[in-house]
């Protein structure tokens, strides 16, 4: 097969730093444009500025080892890394100004093009505008997609599934006798609800869970009597979640859904059950991204806490919900060290044990960075992400790259984990509406 040359858009680097090692024996052109596009997001203190800081890095290793003016070999098995100026006398259209990141990176691909005509050249790009205009000038484009861990959000795996079975397995379900699934009539993950469906009638089911192949199905939880701190499941999926959250044996716990469906109320009022209650942990600690939605607003003033006020709210919203309204009582908890309200950038670092953590809008984290938080994960600790992957407010990742999907799909087959897709709102009558046909 006939080497390519492959041009990486700037928001590839800074969605995956390992990209230029991603092509094969094919080799990468490096616009100059791109290396200063780069520079300008390196103290970012988040996923973006960690992907920054290592392209650099590893950049200045393969200067190291030679010329990236000359090209220099990436590594055993990979094509050359070659570093390219722009050439202002490259024929870009009059209605693509210089000066211009992108026109200037899609002048190095038109110059690529014209040296090497009998090499394809191909322009990477997670920008869907950028790889629009490559196709209008006739370059190759494609997105970067070595980090999407589907290829459809459909077929995002829900934690859920119908099993068509004789009438006498419902019977012997409900009766208290084990059932066991056979592997060889029906492929599950463990932890996977089911719901068991006779083949007789189809309105005689029964709701279950299954742990392995050589285990019985588990009886669902039942909180529709006393709920978990107040809150009691409206639908069969909150009744799903809540049976993960409550179990101790299971410690990663992923609930994806809409707003309003509930997700994070259940996942933090399990918390309060668990920490306050039955004592199961020491601490609360609830968490998210600082990912503004929109236009960011700057930097804000005051102290640190008065910072991070406007991006923890919606947290302390569902907290004093969960407290009768009563701040008063959630400070105490606070100052006693029960429950933690931090962002996301001040857990990197840490060691947490004991605890029972939630990381809420979780679909704004790269694969990398849910990494390195579920990596803090100390002995006695369950974790909790919440998000829904059809709101994602980080420029560099979309439905089927983001952390959360990653975690799911690569959680899935593993007892120490949980996941289910949460499907109805119950907010209230204009949520649900509204996430329905805006």
């Amino acid at each position: 097969m006939a080497k390519k040359t492959y041009i990486l858009d700037t928001n590839v680097y800074l969605t995956d730093s390992n990209s230029i090692k991603c092509y094969g024996n094919n080799d990468i052109v490096i616009p100059l444009k791109v290396l200063e596009e780069i520079d300008k997001h390196k103290k970012r203190q988040d996923g973006v500025g960690t992907n920054a800081r290592r392209t650099i890095r590893a950049l200045d290793e393969l200067r190291s080892a030679g010329s990236l003016r000359k090209g220099v070999r990436i590594g055993k098995g990979l094509g050359n890394a070659r570093a390219v100026p722009y050439d202002g006398a490259s024929t870009l259209p009059t209605d693509f100004p210089t000066g211009n990141a992108d026109n200037e990176i899609i002048g190095v691909a038109l110059k690529e093009m014209e040296t090497s005509p009998r090499k394809k050249v191909v322009l990477v790009s997670r920008d869907i505008n950028m790889r629009v205009k490559c196709d209008a000038l006739g370059i190759l484009c494609e997105d970067y997609v070595d980090n999407q861990i589907v290829d459809h959000i459909d077929e995002l795996y829900d934690g859920f599934s119908n099993l068509l079975v004789d009438d006498q397995l419902v019977d012997r379900y409900y009766s208290s006798e084990p059932v066991i699934i056979d592997k060889d009539e029906f492929s599950l993950n463990p932890n996977q609800f089911i719901m068991l469906v006779s083949s007789a009638n189809s309105k005689k089911t029964a709701l279950a869970r299954f742990a392995d192949h050589a285990t019985p199905l588990q009886k669902v939880t039942q909180f529709s009597k006393d709920g978990v701190w107040g809150v009691r499941p409206r639908n069969k999926e909150q009744s799903f979640g809540l049976d993960l959250l409550m179990n101790p044996d299971i410690p990663i716990v992923t609930l994806v859904g809409k707003a309003g469906c509930g997700k994070t109320l259940m996942a933090i009022a399990s918390g309060l059950e668990q920490v306050l209650e039955q004592k199961r942990y020491s601490r609360l600690v609830v968490s998210r991204p600082v990912q503004p939605l929109g236009k960011d607003i700057g930097y804000l003033p005051g102290t640190l806490e008065e910072k991070m006020t406007p991006w923890l709210a919606p947290i302390e919203d569902n907290l004093k919900y969960l407290m009768g309204n009563d701040k008063d009582v959630l400070d105490m908890y606070v100052d006693k060290g029960l429950i933690e309200i931090e962002a996301l950038t001040y857990i990197r670092g840490r060691s947490i044990a004991n605890a029972y953590i939630v990381i809420d809008e979780a679909q704004n984290l790269t694969s990398h960075e849910l990494k390195t938080i579920i990596t803090r994960v100390g002995e006695g600790t369950k974790i909790i992400l919440t998000g829904d992957v059809e709101q994602i407010d980080n420029a560099y990742i979309d439905e089927t790259s983001n952390g959360l999907t990653y975690a799911i799909e690569k959680f899935k087959t593993h007892d120490l984990s949980g996941h289910i897709t949460l499907k109805k709102g119950e907010r209230s009558r204009v949520a649900t509406l509204a996430s329905k046909v805006l």
